[in-house]
């Protein structure tokens, strides 16, 4: 779009310039005045005409550069590029194209320049009248014309409900993300031998093109724990890549076949968006929302419903998301009865918890000339396991110590990693990209076909850059 912007840019540039060289020389020949006396006319009549286009067009341009959401970003760099380059023209051709005529044009008296020219200016006018008289044949047939006009509008419309939709073209940036998950479970071991064998495979089999990898384990985009991890993979310069093969998007899909061997961990490989803080990665991301009511079960069955279906369709793929398992969580049930015939509050058992979970920061004291804070937090050995909850105690209204196994009990449950919610309604977020050779706007149309198959009253919501594809829909500013 910059580029699109410095090609208009020049073209208006010069256009200003044109503009005062054309007047100053018409004046010459039709007044028979010198280029000096000619140039301080012609910028007597056009001053005022070249001062209003300017300001016009950056009337029109300009408010794009102050545009919300990804229409701002995208084309904030095109409105200042050509707003400053049209500012630029009318400086040019009021200052210094003037003076350059009023020292460069001569009066013309035949010779070669004026007959070359003279047969240019006849042509031309030969050719204005031809126009003139096929508008004139035109309007006096204006119902054939109506049709043939409808004929084009329908055609164009044809062909544009044919031509596959997107927002955003894919860039090398330099720069892929892999994504490591392994069931819910997998210690740190485990996942630490499938980030060997995706770092080994980036700098052995892709070395022509990575330049350095770096993991970290136990952070996902999927969720945090220790069957998670990431790889960051910079390539090398683009002047070292100029074969097509060594791409960011050709490394991607040979490292996503290679990876899906590995029958421990889903493994994909994702390239960042076309604009940093639209999404995690490129492709689509949606929400799957349970608009049915079904419950967090159903909702996770769909979501790995969608998934399976999606892997096996020929438009989408690298489907992932918090679709997998779910995840055995210690619930502590509280008897609210008991509770209150003991005097003890749900803000006091609730405080409890936290402190004892997660510690709490109580004060800060200072040692050595630093100020070293201090927390609260129940010892390791009396918060590992899930009887040692009949160990603590809560403070009841008197003042008393009333034991945790008077009023509460805990088991053991499966429940989902994250509760997410989106616009209000229980959903999984859910993520992937085209197939090669299918248009982003073909892979949301898809999935939500594939959602609309699913049983249950499910329903497809966009976020990051899809939303705004679908917002913006094909249209071009």
């Amino acid at each position: 779009l910059t580029m699109f912007a410095m090609v208009l840019a020049i073209g208006l540039l010069v256009d200003d310039a044109i503009v005062v060289v054309e007047n100053v020389e018409r004046v010459m020949t039709e007044e028979g005045l010198s280029a000096r006396e000619a140039t301080e006319k012609s910028m007597g009549e056009i001053t005022g005409a070249l001062i209003g286009v300017a300001l016009v067009l950056t009337a029109v341009f300009i408010p794009m550069a102050f545009f919300s959401g990804s229409v701002g970003v995208i084309y904030r760099q095109f409105s200042v590029t050509i707003a400053s380059a049209m500012l630029l023209s009318v400086l040019v051709a009021i200052i210094l194209t003037p003076a350059l005529c009023a020292m460069l044009l001569k009066p013309t008296h035949g010779g070669l320049a004026a007959r070359i020219f003279g047969g240019f200016n006849r042509g031309f006018e030969k050719t204005t009248r031809g126009y003139v008289g096929m508008v004139g044949g035109i309007l006096l047939r204006p119902l054939r014309m109506l049709v043939l006009f409808a004929a084009l509008l329908g055609g164009a419309w044809w062909v544009y409900t044919q031509l596959p939709s997107s927002f955003l073209p894919e860039e090398d940036q330099g720069v892929l993300m892999t994504q490591i998950t392994l069931p819910a479970g997998a210690n740190a071991a485990r996942t630490q031998a499938v980030i060997d064998m995706v770092e080994n495979y980036f700098l052995t089999e892709e070395k022509d093109a990575v330049q350095s990898v770096f993991m970290t384990l136990g952070f996902g985009f999927g969720g945090s724990g220790e069957n998670a991890a990431m790889a960051f993979v910079r390539l090398k310069d683009f002047d070292l890549r100029t074969d097509k093969t060594l791409s960011a998007s050709a490394i991607s899909q040979r490292a996503s076949a290679h990876f899906r061997k590995i029958r421990d961990a889903e493994v994909f490989v994702l390239a960042p968006p076309a604009i940093q803080g639209l999404g995690q990665s490129n492709g689509f991301s949606m929400y799957l929302e349970d608009t049915g009511n079904k419950g967090r079960d159903a909702l996770t069955a769909a979501s790995n419903q969608l998934a399976d279906l999606a892997q096996k369709d020929d438009t989408v793929g690298n489907v992932r998301g918090n679709t997998r398992t779910l995840e055995s969580q210690l619930k502590i049930e509280v008897d609210q009865e008991k509770a209150g015939a003991l005097g003890v509050d749900l803000s006091g058992i609730n405080g409890l918890i936290s402190t004892a979970f997660a510690g709490s920061n109580v004060n800060d004291f200072v040692y050595n000339g630093e100020i070293k804070p201090v927390y609260v937090q129940a010892d390791a050995p009396f918060r590992m396991q899930p009887e040692d909850i009949n160990r603590w105690y809560a403070r009841n209204g008197n003042g008393e110590m009333v034991p945790f196994s008077a009023f509460a009990t805990t088991k053991w449950i499966q429940g989902s990693p994250s509760l997410a919610r989106f616009n209000g309604t229980p959903a999984i977020s859910m993520n992937g990209a085209a197939q090669p050779g299918a248009s982003s706007g073909d892979a949301m149309d898809r999935m939500e076909a594939l959602v609309a198959d699913l049983d249950g009253g499910y329903s497809a919501a966009w976020s990051g850059l899809s939303y705004q594809e679908r917002l913006a829909g094909s249209q071009e500013m």
